[in-house]
Parts: structure tokens; sequence; C-alpha cells
């Protein structure tokens, strides 16, 4: 597809999300639009964000689980980029009015130890390259109405990344068995989902494998001090203003946040 053609897609779902306003499926205007025009446009978007002073801090890992890939018809997962302005500190509250329609996964995170970067990366290159694993609560979010995405769609869309809140543990990999590792999710106190790190690929760490041989297609690599998500061990959760939501890991901690309400979303400071 010509450059000028994704670049007009890329700046319809740039414009969606800083307005806020979801809109119709790229692939239902664009039904020929492939995976690698999909990945074209998500970069032109990574590159313009990054150029207006958003710097990347790692990278999203999505259809981890064979459901999903069924779903969508694909046979391998998608990713996406991480910005700094994604991250919500633990304590925090997301603001859910900077948002569309959000949902939330809890993942098991990793932060890289020094760069990897395929071809050829195995999952024990990868224990070897991260300096640990952390809780995650993940936000999706769609900038396509109704959450109606082809796989092109989400790819387009930085595969629905919008924000991400870490953990305060960093745990080292040396006695976790990734695969083993149990989580449960709490919707306002509800137990709502119970998943286990093997949920994604077998094991999370052969997700971070997947991604740095992904991203040497395209040229570049996971940098040392990378955050890595790998993946949802659950069903997304939809989630509102005022809602609370934890994820318990065995071994790894918890990690908890809240959606702020309409009369927290920016309140401005009193004057003194």
């Amino acid at each position: 597809m010509e450059e000028s053609r994704l670049a007009e897609l890329a700046a319809r779902l740039r414009i969606a999300e800083a307005d806020r306003t979801p809109v119709e499926p790229l692939t239902s205007d664009v039904p020929e639009l492939t995976v690698a025009d999909a990945y074209r446009i998500q970069q032109l978007n990574v590159r313009a964000r990054v150029n207006d002073g958003d710097p990347i801090r790692g990278r999203k890992i999505g259809l981890t689980s064979e459901a999903m890939q069924r779903q969508l018809g694909v046979d391998e997962p998608d990713f996406g980029a991480l910005f700094a302005s994604m991250i919500v500190e633990e304590g925090d509250e997301v603001q859910t009015a900077e948002l569309i329609h959000p949902r939330a996964e809890a993942e098991i995170g990793f932060v890289m130890a020094e760069e990897l970067k395929g071809p050829g990366v195995t999952a024990i290159d990868a224990l070897r390259a991260v300096a640990g694993a952390l809780p995650t609560i993940e936000v999706i979010d769609s900038r396509v109405t109704d959450w109606k995405i082809a796989i092109q769609d989400t790819i387009a869309d930085n595969a629905s990344a919008a924000r991400v809140i870490c953990g305060a543990r960093l745990t080292p990999l040396a006695d976790v068995d990734l695969r083993l590792t149990g989580m449960v999710l709490r919707h306002n106190g509800t137990v709502v989902a119970t998943g286990a790190g093997a949920a994604v690929l077998g094991n999370p760490i052969r997700c971070v494998a997947w991604l740095a041989n992904k991203l040497g297609e395209f040229g570049v690599g996971l940098r040392a001090g990378d955050l890595v998500l790998a993946g949802a061990l659950t069903a997304a959760v939809a989630v509102a203003a005022g809602d609370t939501l934890t994820a318990d890991f065995a071994d790894l901690g918890s990690v908890t946040t809240r959606f702020a309400t309409e009369e927290n979303v920016h309140k401005p400071l009193e004057e003194e």
C-alpha cells in the first residue's frame, strides 16, 4: 500500500486517540489491508509519538493464547510499543476520562537487564537477559468503535495499548517457575478471574523470546531497562470510573489500581 495512504490511516487512529472519539475499523474501509501494512501504520504513529517527546519505555505482546489466536484467525501473537505517558505509578489513579472504552488484564511483566535482539533468540537466552519479573495490570483501549477489530486493526492501533501499572517488587527468576505462577484478579473486591503463567505460550519467558525475534525482523531489539508485558493470563475485564482492580500473583506479589471518578479527573489544586 502506498505510503500516503498508510499515513492517512495512521492519522485517523492518532486523532481518534487524542479526541477520544473512536473510528470505524480500518479493515471495513480498506479490506485489502495486510498485517504488514498494519505494522507500517503502527510504526508511523510510534515515530510520531516519539518525535512529540513521548519516549518508548518497553513493549507489549498480545494474542498469546491459542483461543484468542483462533478467534482472530492468526497463528502468532502481535506486539505494540509502551510509551512513558502510558506508565501509571501504583498509588496513582488511571485517568478514566482519557480513555474510550477501557478493559484491563493481569499480566506478568519483565524488566530487561541487557539487550536482546533476534533472530535466533531462545527461551534460555531470554531468561539470561531479564532482570526479573513483576506483577502488572495492563489497561487496553481500542480506538476502533466497539472493539470491532480484526488482527490488522489491533496491530495498526498499537496492539490496543493504553496504560500500564506495575507492582513494586521485581523478583529474580532463579527459583520461580513462571509456568506455575498463579494469579487471582479481583474487581471491586470480587474475584473475577484466575489464571497461571502457562496461559501465555506455555511459559511467559517464551513470549519475551518471541518478541525479540519478531522485533529483529524490523531491525530493532529489546533494550536494557525495557519493560515487557508477556500477555494476558485471562480474558480482559471491562472497567469504569470508580473501579478498583487488584491482581495477586504467587511468588511475584500484587498490584492494585483505581480508575478515577469524574470528580477526580484532573482535579485542579485549590487556590491558596
